[in-house]
């Protein structure tokens, strides 16, 4: 008797496995199906991306318990997740929705559902959202002075600018952190604290080499 009801359940769950690969092979669901999917990725490259960033971070530059930094973790990987599901879903459910109303996908429609996703996922000022929007940012730049090139409206330069880019890069951060620290996002400040002022201090080989910072009281 239990054999037998686990052989039916074994071929109920065979059945319902076919029915749902049945289903995503139906072309007129691929719009809504690509949503959902485009909600998953959204969340798993999300989590893969802040855990790693989040636990090093964590780790190097704040203080607590061991409890209190791995909630930490957790709530920073949460936020890059369920931030990036909810646009990609927004985004490709706006995608869908405006080539179906005009029977074609035209470039404003990208533009347009991005700019919507971005406003209501991304709007809120947070750390979280603000590193997201930087790296965005900083390649978008690139991104738009190649096609600038591309298309004519500036010259191809004779030689490589990427050299004076970093020339330029390098010397204005690091005048901000001396003399304007409070411009910079937090992270940075922290990363070039540790770099050019944890440096500065030191008492014997202990807190030379082997740590950044003593934690006795001798």
């Amino acid at each position: 008797m239990a054999g037998g009801a686990m052989a039916g359940g074994g071929d109920s769950f065979r059945a319902l496995l076919r029915a749902a690969n049945a289903l995503l092979q139906q072309r007129r669901y691929h719009a809504a199906l690509a949503v959902i999917k485009g909600f998953r990725n959204g969340a798993v490259y999300g989590a893969k991306i802040r855990a790693p960033h989040a636990l090093v971070m964590t780790f190097l530059f704040k203080s607590g318990s061991l409890r209190e930094k791995l909630r930490s973790i957790a709530q920073a990987t949460y936020a890059h997740s369920r931030n990036l599901a909810y646009f990609v879903f927004t985004y490709k459910g706006l995608l869908a929705a405006q080539s179906r109303l005009q029977g074609k996908r035209i470039p404003f429609h990208s533009f347009l559902a991005a700019c919507i996703g971005g406003w209501l996922v991304f709007g809120d000022n947070n750390p979280i959202n603000s590193q997201i929007i930087m790296y965005l940012l900083s390649r978008i730049l690139f991104g738009l002075s190649r096609l600038a090139v591309e298309k004519g409206y500036i010259p191809q330069p004779r030689q490589d600018p990427f050299p004076l880019l970093a020339a330029l890069v390098w010397g204005t951060v690091l005048w901000l952190f001396e003399y304007h620290r409070g411009t910079l996002q937090p992270s940075l400040q922290a990363s070039m604290t540790y770099l050019y002022e944890d440096s500065e201090v030191w008492h014997d080989l202990s807190d030379f080499l082997v740590y950044n910072k003593r934690t006795d009281s001798k």
